[in-house]
């Protein structure tokens, strides 16, 4: 056999979900289950989680050759869970740590929980959904009708989720419009803003800390990140409740097309305009629809109702 053809094929026949002795999923590859590729531990997904372990099950059977698996492109639900299975680990090993060892278990800790509330907190100040155009002369369309400006469009969207975010999930705190009119340079939001921000983030278990920094990095919203979190994490089921959403009482809820569109108003109206560009705008379309999706799977679950 030459050197490397063995990554050329699949060397599994089945990928089945399995149960563990700690009522965790993991993924098996007929008889090898799949692993954490930094820690190499078996990947085990909670038990509140079935979806996720099922779609990450069919993310490796569509693969079909082992050389495949050292893409993260192609595993991405594998790649998200193994970075909240990792968290979730620091954390349990932090928080059992004795008292002599709590400075090295905090400090350990840092390497993921803490460094994604670093990377996150600078999004409030160039916010996507608080990023506002400027006012331009209002146009009036051939039947005297008013056409709404994209800044408009903007401040139709945002306003609802600022709204909910300021009541249900951060109450009393400042969101402020990142541009002022005429501006060109970024709004800094209240310190004490970012740090009540900062300290629900660091509230957050692990997998919805993972699912709120993907919902992020996608859409360059903090503010979308947490307002899809929250209509989704299993942790939010009271807040859902207290607003009056959620699936089980038939309300209509913030999902991913919803997220996606205010992430991308300013492209939408662009391109409503001029039209888009092949291979660029409606590949953008839908991987941040498919970035949202593994934040919603990767944070909820069975226990979300």
């Amino acid at each position: 056999m030459k050197p490397g053809s063995a990554m050329k094929k699949r060397f599994w026949k089945d990928v089945v979900v399995r149960t563990n002795s700690d009522g965790l999923f993991t993924i098996y590859l007929d008889s090898r289950p799949v692993r954490n590729p930094q820690t190499k531990v078996p990947l085990s997904i909670p038990s509140s989680k079935p979806h996720l372990a099922t779609a990450i099950a069919l993310e490796w059977d569509l693969l079909t050759s082992a050389q495949q698996a050292l893409r993260a492109h192609l595993i991405p639900l594998t790649s998200i869970a193994s970075r909240a299975h990792d968290l979730a680990m620091q954390d349990a090993s932090a928080a059992s740590s004795k008292p002599a060892s709590a400075s090295t278990a905090v400090h350990q800790s840092r390497t993921i929980r803490d460094d994604i509330i670093m990377t996150l907190i600078p999004y409030l100040d160039t916010d996507t959904l608080l990023c506002w155009a400027p006012s331009p002369p209002r146009e009036v369309d051939p039947t005297m009708t008013v056409v709404p400006t994209l800044r408009d469009l903007q401040a139709r969207v945002a306003e609802p989720i600022i709204s909910y975010l300021t009541t249900s999930v951060w109450p009393g705190v400042q969101l402020n419009p990142s541009l002022d009119e005429g501006s060109i340079f970024p709004t800094q939001q209240p310190q004490e803003t970012k740090d009540i921000i900062r300290g629900w983030m660091a509230g957050l278990n692990a997998w919805e800390l993972v699912g709120l920094e993907r919902a992020v990095l996608a859409g360059k919203s903090l503010c979308v990140g947490a307002r899809l979190l929250c209509e989704w994490g299993e942790s939010f089921a009271d807040v859902r409740k207290a607003h009056g959403t959620g699936s089980s009482l038939g309300v209509h809820r913030f999902g991913i097309e919803e997220a996606a569109q205010a992430c991308s108003l300013e492209v939408m109206w662009q391109t409503g305009k001029w039209g888009e560009v092949e291979d660029t705008h409606d590949v953008d379309k839908e991987d941040i629809r498919s970035q949202f999706g593994s934040a919603v799977l990767v944070a909820s679950g069975t226990n979300q109702l």
